[in-house]
């Protein structure tokens, strides 16, 4: 019976070795694929092209639109819910709002935290007790302490029982008051994030040299000396971050407005958020609230880019 040729062994093993080597250079390429990360970015970079860019540019189309949510056509109305936007009056009183809330909320619960964190860094008693107590406020849900803040404030409530309890000839309607409701809001934030400030702060004062405070101490610089020119300034970075969220912050605050004092009265504790739920939801006015919203993205963009530059040019 014949039989085909004979293949040298040499042959053989010539082109298994090329077999091999093509499976090897395979199998690098799958591991370098693998080892430069962007197997494991896709589904974060697809998650947020497909939700979230996505819906900035379908919110940015329904801006220039005038839709009530449920009628089967949108009118074209190109940049007229913009316009409308810059001569509102209730907008630029919600800008106004959104300016004071950050400013005083800022400069008081960072110079609160940042003190409670130096005093904790101090020896005091059962400081596990104090850094709960701090904190606390901070993981409470804004849902379940709104009712409590508004029997709190109200006419009725245990503030007016206390002050007349005490003789005080004070009526604690602050929040029925346009001239007040706003301080009220924002004493109410200094309390709930201070906690926030609180660990930041002291989590950065836990990375700083003692030997630094130390030799400070010894060439005759008091305590307070000290924490303004020594440690605020090497707890820059963390003040920088609190600024950044703040803005952010600021700009999104809903929850608390609008649980408390639905943004009266007369607008006087009105905020982006609490105007867009309004005028989207409850007036039906998408159009403009999409158009509200472009408006708070970019304000919040350009916010958290001005605090960046500025810490960068501060060195």
């Amino acid at each position: 019976m014949a039989r085909g040729p004979h293949l040298p062994s040499r042959m053989c093993g010539m082109e298994e070795g090329a077999a091999y080597g093509r499976s090897g250079d395979y199998m690098n390429k799958k591991l370098a694929i693998r080892n430069n990360g962007m197997v494991w970015i896709i589904p974060a970079f697809l998650f947020l092209l497909i939700i979230i860019y996505y819906s900035i540019i379908y919110t940015f189309n329904l801006s220039t639109m005038d839709w009530d949510g449920l009628s089967p056509t949108m009118k074209k109305v190109g940049l007229d819910n913009y316009s409308k936007m810059f001569a509102d009056k209730v907008f630029w009183k919600a800008i106004k709002n959104t300016v004071v809330y950050f400013a005083i909320t800022f400069v008081v619960q960072n110079l609160l935290g940042f003190v409670f964190a130096a005093i904790l860094h101090s020896e005091v008693k059962l400081p596990t007790v104090h850094k709960c107590i701090i904190f606390i406020p901070t993981i409470l849900a804004p849902a379940t302490m709104a009712p409590v803040f508004r029997l709190m404030f109200s006419p009725q409530g245990m503030l007016q029982h206390f002050m007349d309890f005490a003789h005080i000839p004070i009526t604690v309607d602050w929040l029925s008051r346009p001239q007040t409701a706003l301080y009220v809001l924002m004493a109410i934030v200094v309390w709930e994030f201070t906690g926030m400030s609180f660990i930041l702060y002291y989590a950065a004062m836990s990375q700083i040299d003692k030997e630094m405070l130390e030799a400070a101490q010894i060439d005759g610089a008091g305590n307070i000396r000290t924490l303004i020119t020594m440690v605020f300034p090497l707890c820059k970075g963390t003040t920088v971050s609190l600024a950044m969220l703040g803005v952010i912050g600021a700009l999104k605050t809903f929850d608390i407005p609008y649980l408390i004092t639905t943004g009266g009265p007369d607008h006087a504790t009105e905020f982006l958020g609490t105007y867009i739920y309004r005028q989207g939801i409850r007036q039906s006015h998408l159009g403009y609230a999409a158009a509200l919203s472009v408006m708070l993205l970019v304000m919040a963009v350009v916010g958290a880019f001005l605090t960046n530059k500025a810490n960068k040019e501060g060195g």
